[in-house]
Formats: structure tokens, sequence, C-alpha cells
């Protein structure tokens, strides 16, 4: 059985990446890009769905033992884990080198006392585990092939074949060094050419570093922040500037139950906050190859802005169910691609507008492209605003007057006003005055519920929703407004889970809810540092650096969180690692270190 998904370590090479468990088992890789088809999918299913396990060997029918100690070298994407065994102590060096030729992933295990028997096992089976591929040798290389794909195995130990795996059992001590590389080649090319481990490692390590480098923050949280901006880097595809919102698929937000989805492509919102938080940590040139993708994605055609692409751009990104996984502890279905591409979310024109406005306003070279995209956007929301649409939480119910959307639409607007006083564009001033003015009077005549003093999730409804803690955050209006600070004291009384974290909205157990789904969810964690972001704008700081702590002290032992907490099951629960986790992470500690709410 997979592990809880706390116990993953991200490795990756910026267009594809791995799971590796805390038994040195490689359970999820994807090859070659994050959305292929998986090579081992023994995170959705069994062992018998492909898996990669190295670390020391073990009695026949006991489990594989848990590393007695695991990190990343230094502020990089490189895992080292270590076993201490009645025999003396091994680590184990796992890494991706960033994509110079074929992907490959890198194991590396080091004797460091006595003398440690060990043992790799790699189930490689394509198609997310439906295909088992032909394993043969090649000039003393191991090669699988199925198809139009083929992964080669490259190790000085010997290695056999049983069961349908591949095996190798070797003795370690202190300062042996033994290498295994698995790299990914279409069938028909050439092999790839033979891996250099230990030069791969030096390049990965100085990659890493040189890019920590350029981080500007240098606050009290700069360890969290650190290591949240290496995985929105570890989630960016290099070769287009897209960024995918986890590299997972259909890691449930119930365990058990059916709130599965796939992950692995380009949320223009998720993106768009991405981009933000890059921009004010320093990172100029991944903000400018986003704002390059979205360019190319959206092309002339943004009256049908899709809210998610591919990672190279691709509109069509059909749902199917993969009924031959079981999925995560037997969550199903198992699903890949995402049938809420093709909803309306007006939300995103405004996470869009605003990412644009931003990267403006931070000196990010002028594109009279971006700037034209930016106008025609709102020359949509002008006949569009008044739709009902899915809202960001992508209901699968019916459409509603959702207020973030109604709320997003005003940023919109309110932002292209800003770009047109600055003289860098020509716009009707006067009718975009106006018509930022009747959305918001919208908003506060019936969006607003005066009797208990708090915005609502849509119009006409009692429910509430989380994402009405983005409107002071947002400016639409000040956090010291009485209806500002009611939103807050109502999520904060409705939607708050026993241990303080907040939910997005209610859900209704075994029956349909407003997201159109049986079943409830964790506390989103993007949410709860929304929260934590209005606290401190309403100068409840103490109590907003509690609440970000709390969050912080939920992160794995390497930093790194899902989309969601189980409260009741005290685990991480959702896709993961997600940047949607990450980014509001990053945004609060920033938040936090100017108002000087830390403690010393």
């Amino acid at each position: 059985m997979a592990g809880r998904i706390e116990d993953y370590a991200l490795i990756g090479d910026m267009q594809t990446a791995a799971l590796v468990c805390r038994d040195g088992t490689a359970d999820w890789l994807c090859l070659p890009r994050f959305d292929s088809h998986a090579v081992f999918a023994g995170l959705l299913g069994t062992e018998e769905h492909g898996f990669w396990r190295l670390g020391p060997a073990r009695a026949e029918g006991t489990e594989p033992a848990f590393a007695d100690r695991r990190r990343y070298r230094g502020d990089s994407l490189i895992l080292e884990s270590e076993w201490d065994t009645p025999r003396g102590t091994v680590r184990v060096t796992d890494f991706m080198p960033p994509r110079d030729g074929a992907p490959q992933l890198i194991r590396i295990v080091e004797g460091v006392s006595g003398r440690v028997p060990m043992r790799s096992e790699l189930r490689m089976r394509f198609s997310y585990g439906r295909v088992t591929p032909w394993v043969h040798k090649v000039d003393n290389r191991t090669v699988a092939v199925a198809g139009p794909d083929s992964v080669w195995l490259d190790t000085e130990a010997e290695t056999y074949g049983q069961n349908l795996t591949t095996y190798s059992d070797f003795t370690v001590g202190p300062g042996d060094r033994v290498a295994f590389t698995i790299s990914w080649q279409p069938s028909h090319h050439e092999p790839p050419a033979l891996p250099e481990p230990e030069n791969s490692l030096e390049a990965t390590e100085s990659f890493w570093r040189e890019w920590v480098e350029q981080c500007t923050y240098h606050g009290p949280y700069r360890e969290a922040v650190v290591r949240s901006l290496i995985t929105l880097k570890a989630l960016t595809y290099a070769p287009t500037g897209g960024i995918v919102a986890a590299p997972t698929t259909s890691l449930p937000e119930e365990i058990g139950g059916v709130r599965n989805w796939d992950y692995r492509y380009t949320w223009l919102r998720d993106a768009a906050i991405t981009l933000s938080s890059l921009l004010r940590t320093g990172y100029r040139e991944e903000a400018r190859a986003w704002r390059e993708w979205l360019l190319r994605a959206v092309a002339g055609d943004p009256e049908n802005l899709q809210i998610m692409y591919g990672i190279a751009g691709e509109r069509e990104l059909g749902e199917a169910e993969l009924d031959w996984l079981p999925g995560y502890e037997n969550s199903g279905p198992v699903r890949v691609g995402n049938g809420a591409a093709n909803q309306l979310q007006l939300d995103v024109y405004g996470e869009v507008t605003e990412a644009l406005h931003l990267a403006h306003m931070t000196g990010l070279t002028r594109n009279d492209y971006a700037m034209g995209l930016q106008l025609k956007l709102i020359e949509y929301l002008e006949k569009h605003w008044e739709e009902p649409d899915e809202g960001i939480w992508e209901v699968r119910g019916p459409r509603r007057h959702f207020v973030h959307s109604k709320v997003m639409a005003w940023v919109a607007v309110d932002r292209t006003i800003k770009l047109v006083e600055s003289g860098d564009v020509e716009g009707p001033l006067e009718r975009w005055y106006e018509l930022r003015d009747d959305i918001h009077r919208d908003v506060l005549e019936r969006g607003y519920d005066k009797e208990r003093n708090t915005f609502t999730q849509s119009y006409g409804s009692k429910e509430l929703d989380a994402s009405l803690l983005l409107i002071p955050q947002m400016g639409f209006l000040p956090p010291d407004d009485k209806r500002v600070i009611g939103t807050i004291e109502a999520i904060q009384r409705e939607l708050s889970t026993e241990d303080g974290f907040i939910l997005r909205y209610p859900t209704e157990g075994e029956d349909a809810g407003v997201d159109g789904l049986a079943g409830d969810e964790g506390a989103f964690l993007a949410c709860s540092f929304w929260m934590a972001d209005d606290l401190a704008m309403i100068g409840r700081v103490d109590e907003a650096r509690q609440l970000f702590e709390k969050l912080l002290a939920l992160r794995n032992d390497l930093g790194l969180l899902a989309e969601e907490w189980d409260s009741n099951l005290q685990r991480q629960v959702g896709n993961f690692p997600q940047a949607f986790s990450h980014v509001p992470l990053i945004d609060t500690a920033l938040r936090l270190t100017a108002s000087g709410a830390y403690v010393g």
C-alpha cells in the first residue's frame, strides 16, 4: 500500500516529477512530461502498477523500513535518505538533473558505516500500470519497451529479472558508491547517452544553489519561503513556462471519497498567483516565461478563454476514468484529464489581469500584446460579467452568481483602468469607470447579508465561502470596513475546523451540496493562509502569526504541503505538493514580515 501523502518527497527536473516515499520507494513518475502516462503508478494502486524501491535488504515477507532521517541537500531538490541498520548506516541520494537530453531519475547509494546489504526492485509498468513492457538487455544495459516508450536502466551493479521485476542485490561499505539511473527515450530512437551520475549530481546542486541565490526575501520565514519557491520552480514546465497545479492526479480530498481530480495542468488562476509570488521574491525570468506562455495559450481568442490549459497551451483536456486503478487508499475513481477546462469562471479574468498588472508595475519588459490582451479581456467582461458561472471552486452543480467571481471582475476592470491612467495604453476610461462602479454596487446590494453582517457565497444564498477573504486583499473594500470584519468573523465561526483551519464552503456529506458532489473534504490550506492574511490586515496580528505558524507545522518534514488538511484524520489530503498551498504561504510570510509579526 502507498504511504501517507505526507510521507512523500518531491524530486523533479522542471519537466516532470517523481514522488519518493520514506521507505525509498518511487511510487509516482510520469515520463517524459508531467501530464504523460505514468511509468510508476503504485501511488494510485498497488505494486503491480509500477514502482522502484531502493533501500536496505529485508527478510522475505517483512515491510520495508522507513528511513531514519531524510532531508533535501541544502536549498535544492536533491533528496538524501539515511537508514540505520544493525549492520551499519547507508545513504540514498535521489534527484532528477535539469534536463539536457533524456529525462533521468538518478539514485546513488553510499555506504556510511558498517557493511549494509541493499536491494533495488524496479517494476516498470507503462500507461498508468496497465501495460507490462518487454524487458531485455542491450549492450549490458537493461531496457523496457512498450509501444512508443522505452526506459533504460544503467548501473554497475549486477541485475536480474524475476516475477516481471528487475532486481539488484549488493552490499556497500564506508565510502562505497553505487549509482542507478533510469532514462526515458522514444522507443524508435537510438539508446540515450550513458549517464554520468556524479557529474549530474554536481551540476544539479549548482543549478539549485544559483537559482536560490536570486531570492530577495531574507526575513524570519526564509526557510519556509525558499522551500516553497523551489517547489513552485519544480512545478514549472521549463520548455514553455507553464506551471502545473500539482504533479499528481486523483489524490483524494477525502480518503475513500470521489473528489479526485487531475491537477497536472496549468490553471490560469493558480499560475497567475504563482507569478505574483515569484515577482515579489525576485524571480522575474519565471514571470516573463509565464506571461509568454499565457499569450501563446490564449492566442487571438480571448473571448474563449479557458480556465486551464495543457502545459504547452493545449486546449483539449478531456476527462476519463482509469478503471483498472483502485485509487489511493481505494479512493476512486482515478481521473485523467479535467472536464472543468470548459467551465465559465469569471474570476479568472481578474486573476490574469492582476498578474499582468503586477508584472507591468514591477518593471517587467513591456509587451504590447499583453496590454492588448488585457483590453480584450475587459471588453469580454463588459458583455458577460452579469452572467452566473461555476466560480473559483469549479462546482459541478448549477451555475450561480458567485460573489468572488463578481469581485474579481471588478478587479479586472480596476487594474485595466490603472493601466490606461498610466498612459501606456488607450481605452474608454469614462465607460470603464461606470462599469467598475456598476459591479461594485451590484456586489454590495446583492452579495451582502445585512442581518448577519457578512458577504455570502452567491447572490441570495445564506452559505459562506472562504474566497470572500480575498475582498480586502484585492482592494475591493478597505480592511477596516465593518462588512469586511463581519465577513472574516462569520467565516471564523462557520467555516473553521476544531483546530482552527478554514473550509472552502459547507459540504453536505452523503448529499450533493452546492458543488454538485457528495462527500466532504478537508480544510483548504490556501483559505487558511488567506485568513491569516486578513487577520493581519485588520490588526489582529498576533492571531495571524499564531495561525500561520500552525499552518507551517502541517508541512511534512521536507516542508511540503498538499491541497488540504483532514482535521479528523490529522493528515494531508489532496494532490501533492500543491502550488495553491505554497503560494499563499509565501504571501503570508511576506505580509507578516512586513508587519513585524514574528517570534525573533
